[in-house]
């Protein structure tokens, strides 16, 4: 099995790219987001990935974190969920609004989503209610990182490919520290998450402390 793949970015379609990795090529399938945040052709990139074999297929699904990966993994357990249905709703809503949809029930939201009609949106909303906590709960996202040029040689230059720009820090992943905070608190799993989600959409840029505190308000005895 295939869990992560790093080389030089080859070709680019408008739905995969081909990466070179010392010299054998992988078609690789990604959400549309994810092929935009991609660098260009012979560029170094690393791609978590997932692998479908079947009697008559062999694909390759790539993913910038395991998050992603992770939510893919879940959103095709539905059934009528395939793989390119879950890219479309990863592409999207990414892996955050993802989160956000299913802990509010928010079956609207899933149907941005290209060829995700009002009910399998339905039934991805209700199967997944109860796994939605425990994703939200996750730190800080990690992807993958490229090596430095010097490990991957450009095949069509026969040179050393040039070196990607050193990602951005990662942020403090407020959802999982506020989730954390009200599980500690003794709210459920469920009720944490839809409120942390409402919350966050009220207030996307939320640092953690600001989070807590919309949620706990949302979770506060009403009247």
């Amino acid at each position: 099995m295939i869990g992560k793949l790093t080389g030089v970015i080859d070709m680019r379609g408008p739905d995969h790219v081909l990466l070179d990795v010392r010299g054998v090529g992988y078609i690789v399938y990604v959400s549309d987001r994810t092929l935009m945040s991609l660098p260009g052709r012979g560029e170094v990139a690393a791609l978590y990935t997932d692998m479908v074999v079947r009697e008559d297929l062999m694909q390759l699904y790539g993913f910038p974190t395991l998050l992603e990966k992770e939510w893919h993994r879940v959103l095709t357990s539905v059934q009528g969920v395939g793989a390119k249905a879950s890219l479309a709703i990863l592409g999207a809503l990414g892996p955050e609004g993802v989160s956000r949809a299913i802990a509010l029930n928010d079956s609207g939201a899933l149907r941005k989503a290209p060829g995700v009609g009002p009910k399998l949106a339905l039934r991805i909303a209700n199967e997944l209610k109860d796994k939605a906590p425990a994703l939200m709960a996750v730190d800080s996202p990690a992807t993958p990182s490229a090596p430095a040029a010097t490990e991957v040689i450009d095949p069509a230059q026969d040179r050393p490919a040039p070196t990607p720009p050193a990602p951005a820090p990662a942020p403090s992943n407020a959802v999982a520290e506020a989730m954390s905070a009200l599980g500690n608190l003794g709210y459920g799993p469920s009720d944490a998450a839809r409120a942390v989600a409402e919350a966050q959409t009220d207030q996307p840029e939320a640092d953690t402390p600001a989070l807590i505190r919309a949620a706990l308000r949302l979770l506060a005895p009403k009247g």
